[in-house]
């Protein structure tokens, strides 16, 4: 009840961000079923309709990295004064954000479901009924269980990783910043030194190397994506997720290294305020940054092997593709608005003491240009090295 009134509460962009979960879960939930429906109507394609299933997984854990960042922008979930007198506490308030994030994505799955019976023609109320009856399997009765077992799937993700990485352990120990403007406080992030870097770069140089490694294996046919967007052996494959993990771990590394680069060789005030604020918020935004500079970097490996020919990609594939790489944007951006809203008080302070507009403006181009100058080739040398193997 008190996730409910704390909803019904909120403000139109609160509301935007939730529905954008929504959407995703919507997306998310018919491409479960639509590859359910595959499997029906082919009975004997139980290797390839469970590959298809396996692929899934991609969208559903973009859609919960989406919920979780939504999750951490929610008001109602962030410390606020006042709250602890009342009884909701750190723990009360991870439970406020799994309900929410529950409720977002619950609605998706039942969106998923209206839709993927309208596409079979099961629901004829509307014109184009039964539009891809053919491709779902619409001579086949679905299966109770199974349907209900597949849209549990995204709310049950969601909800469960956005209470785990919300839980109180994560607020333990932080100070707390208040905006005057709207009551809210949030926890500053540490500014030391991000220890996942060794890590990171640990990981990606073991997934570049087993990806070298797999390039000479005989392709396995068994492992294409459905539409056919690539196939190799599986050690590329493995390769490719621990490139992709590593470069999530070393984000917020590689944004600590972009702040101490501007401030060294006798920095000015712009340019040690805005290697200040990369330090700052280097874990809030290097890990969102990380993630998108892995999904674009797989992109253009993806457009380097297929270039001058037409790759089968199929509606099912661009639905999926689309979901990773718009839930993974708007968690990005996501963290940048976080990021300026915790940095409100900071500007409002500066402005008072008579700090200029255009200097502030001229350290928000500097973070963002150091950030391009190291992320863009970064990206573009990882998805080369990981496109050689796969053109072999």
């Amino acid at each position: 009840m008190l996730a409910l009134r704390l909803a019904r509460g909120a403000r139109p962009a609160v509301w935007a961000r939730r529905l954008l979960v929504t959407a995703a879960a919507t997306g998310t939930g018919l491409l479960l079923l639509c590859t359910f429906g595959y499997a029906l109507g082919h009975p004997a394609a139980a290797l390839g309709s469970s590959l298809r299933l396996a692929w899934c997984a991609a969208p559903l854990a973009a859609t919960a990295y989406l919920a979780v960042a939504v999750a951490r922008t929610d008001p109602a979930t962030r410390p606020r004064a006042g709250l602890d007198a009342v009884g909701l506490g750190p723990g009360r308030r991870a439970a406020l954000a799994a309900v929410s994030t529950a409720a977002a994505t619950t609605t998706g799955s039942l969106l998923a479901l209206l839709l993927f019976l309208y596409l079979r023609g099961d629901l004829d109320l509307l014109p184009f009924a039964g539009a891809a009856a053919d491709l779902l399997a619409a001579g086949w009765d679905l299966p109770l269980a199974g349907t209900l077992t597949l849209l549990a799937l995204v709310p049950a993700a969601a909800s469960t990783t956005a209470a785990l990485l919300l839980r109180p352990a994560s607020y333990a120990g932080a100070p707390n910043e208040v905006d005057d403007d709207d009551g809210t406080e949030g926890a500053a992030p540490d500014s030391g030194s991000p220890g996942d870097l060794p890590w990171g770069v640990a990981l990606l140089a073991a997934g570049l190397a087993v990806e070298a490694y797999a390039g000479g294996s005989a392709p396995s046919p068994g492992l294409r994506l459905p539409g056919g967007l690539v196939g190799g052996s599986l050690s590329v494959l493995v390769g490719w997720a621990l490139t992709a993990v590593g470069l999530a771990l070393a984000g917020p590394g590689l944004v600590h290294l972009c702040g101490r680069a501007l401030q060294s060789l006798r920095p000015g005030a712009v340019r040690l305020l805005a290697g200040r604020v990369l330090q700052r918020e280097a874990q809030r935004v290097g890990r969102p940054l990380g993630v998108v500079c892995a999904v674009v970097a797989g992109a253009f490996a993806a457009a380097t092997l297929y270039t001058g020919s037409e790759p089968d990609t199929g509606p099912l594939s661009a639905l999926g593709a689309g979901l990773v790489v718009g839930c993974t944007l708007a968690a990005l951006a996501l963290a940048a608005v976080e990021a300026r809203q915790d940095r409100a008080p900071v500007t409002a302070a500066l402005l008072r003491q008579g700090a200029p507009v255009a200097a502030l403006r001229t350290a928000a181009a500097l973070r963002a240009a150091a950030l391009c100058a190291l992320f863009a080739p970064l990206t573009w040398v990882i998805a080369e090295l990981a496109a050689a193997p796969l053109a072999r």
